[in-house]
């Protein structure tokens, strides 16, 4: 059963979704149902002309940071400093470049609406973005929401070949750094598999979750933290 979401703020269960994830539709993306969502393990994936879907896959797919996969080829590109990783510093260009890249494949699930969304999570100190620059330029990035010590991947994209997997390395670091025991990467894709991401049951993920939420989250631009501004070139393997 999928259930309708009304004007209250409360959502179903994360047991009850379907078999192939889908939870309830309707309801909004304000910042207190995707703060609420995202705290029970739910998030939102829909196309411009379908309602607001809602998601609560079994098995999750994520990736704990301890267990990223860093191939050679990989490891020479931050050494030698290809790219200068940022956090937080053009967080509307990332997003945009997310929905362009998604255009490209024909068609995508990053509509105005969620576009507006995410940026007023980002000006709440909530969603973040990781940008990859090469010569001045954005050649890639990614972003997502960060509570308590959890961090919900959402989208990346690559300009330029590794920029994207440069800056997903580089948060996965820093988020290690500070606890960060788990990485929300929602619903398969070979790309974060080929860097160590793996499914898991859903209560796994929402029994770590759970705890994950007790701790304070790391609100803000997370790019004038002196936890997050370490210059490019500096990640150790």
């Amino acid at each position: 059963m999928i259930f309708a979401l009304t004007n209250e703020i409360i959502f179903p269960p994360v047991e009850l979704s379907e078999e192939n994830g889908i939870l309830a539709v309707g309801g909004d993306l304000s910042p207190e149902r995707l703060i609420t969502a995202y705290g029970m393990g739910i998030f939102p994936w829909y196309s411009d002309d379908d309602p607001i879907v809602w998601w609560s896959p079994d098995p999750r797919f994520v990736l704990f940071p301890g267990e990223i996969r860093i191939s050679r080829t990989m490891r020479q590109v931050l050494r030698r400093g290809y790219f200068d990783i940022t956090f937080d510093r053009a967080f509307e260009s990332v997003i945009g470049h997310c929905r362009e890249t998604r255009r490209d494949q024909k068609g995508t699930w990053i509509t105005d609406q969620m576009m507006e969304a995410y940026i007023v999570l980002h000006g709440m100190g909530l969603a973040h973005s990781v940008e990859a620059w090469q010569d001045g330029k954005l050649a890639g990035g990614l972003y997502g929401v960060s509570l308590g010590r959890c961090f919900f991947g959402e989208s990346m994209f690559a300009l330029v070949p590794n920029a994207s997997k440069a800056a997903f390395i580089t948060l996965t670091a820093k988020l290690q750094s500070l606890d960060f025991p788990i990485i929300d990467c929602q619903v398969y894709t070979q790309h974060l598999e080929s860097l160590g991401a793996r499914e898991i049951p859903r209560s796994e993920f929402i029994s770590s979750l759970h705890t994950q939420l007790e701790h304070d989250t790391l609100k803000g631009n997370w790019g004038t933290m002196s936890l997050f501004s370490e210059p490019a070139g500096s990640f150790s393997t």
